[in-house]
């Protein structure tokens, strides 16, 4: 299960612990991500996707069915649905 936004295609990125005494250890920013099911009026049916909270904004702003078009344009998005 991989930390990617099907709508978006954001994914986790790598970065520095910063402390005090200016020592830097690897980490990892991950993604705001979370299942969320989506009716899909165009298809008739339920669809989940896992999305980020900017592909959530995305959806509200310009729709599931664009949305779902836009991300398999993009290849973020599996061809299965």
């Amino acid at each position: 299960m991989s930390k990617l936004c099907e709508i978006t295609g954001k994914r986790a990125m790598t970065g520095n612990h910063v402390s005090h005494s200016n020592h830097r250890t690897k980490r990892q920013f991950n993604v705001n991500l979370f299942a969320k099911r989506f009716y899909w009026p165009e298809q008739e049916r339920w669809v989940t996707l896992k999305i980020s909270a900017a592909g959530l904004r995305l959806i509200n702003k310009i729709g599931v069915d664009a949305a779902i078009k836009r991300a398999m344009d993009k290849g973020y998005l599996n061809k299965e649905l």
